[in-house]
């Protein structure tokens, strides 16, 4: 069994078996291999979003909050490739990180088969991008937690003009356009609604205070008449 389909079946076994505990050294005989390559299993499944707890000592061992799992997906491989592409053009957009843990849940949850089709399809798709791209610049964390929490940040910006100011500012939404990602927030250093290029926030503190509600639809007067402002769907 190679690794890829290791994986796929302990998060699989430790679903079924949840909320038992299976130790290490029991995981490792099952599929013959050494307790630190299971130790090594884990650790990856758990930094890709999988929800696999421990417990040390005897008696000790993993198991799977089932609640926050999903039983095997009727995804074909084509839809799972089509929502990879999607997802790799996520770079520098809100929650791209999670995007990418996202996806490493969906292909963890389809069955064996359809997983190494789509890896297989995958591997047969090309992104051409500029050299020294790889790491694009990505909305900070702070700003993420700010709009889903709905607390005031504080932020340090530098405008069109090179100016750097710090403010504090309510968060409302995100915008994307062709030229970007924009925080649209209400500024209390210039009293109004301002919008501000993700890419040209310096340094961003999420302060303890929770922001006002305020309606997205008034913090987008200023749209040029020939766009319009959609919200995002899931359907």
């Amino acid at each position: 069994m190679n690794r890829t389909d290791r994986l796929y079946a302990l998060v699989e076994e430790l679903r079924a078996c949840a909320p038992r505990r299976l130790a290490a050294r029991e995981l490792a005989t099952r599929y013959e291999v050494s307790v630190r390559t299971i130790e090594r299993d884990i650790s990856a499944l758990q930094q890709a979003g999988v929800p696999i707890f421990a417990d040390v000592g005897r008696g000790g061992g993993y198991t799977l909050d089932k609640s926050r799992t999903l039983p095997p997906l009727n995804f074909t491989p084509a839809e799972a490739v089509a929502v990879a592409i999607t997802l790799s053009r996520a770079g520098g957009s809100p929650y791209s990180r999670s995007a990418r843990t996202a996806l490493h849940k969906i292909v963890a949850a389809m069955s064996a088969d359809d997983g190494a089709s789509a890896r297989e399809l995958a591997a047969r798709i090309r992104i051409l991008g500029p050299a020294g791209n790889d790491d694009q610049a990505s909305v900070p964390a702070v700003l993420e937690e700010a709009v889903l929490a709905r607390r005031v940040v504080r932020l340090t910006y530098v405008d069109g003009a090179g100016t750097e100011t710090e403010r504090d500012v309510e968060p409302v939404t995100f915008t994307a356009s062709g030229r970007g990602w924009y925080l649209t927030a209400w500024c209390r250093l210039r009293g109004g609604c301002r919008v501000f290029r993700t890419d040209r926030v310096r340094r961003a503190v999420l302060l303890e205070e929770p922001a006002p509600d305020r309606s997205s639809e008034s913090m987008h007067g200023d749209i040029p008449p020939d766009y319009v402002v959609r919200p995002l769907e899931f359907v």
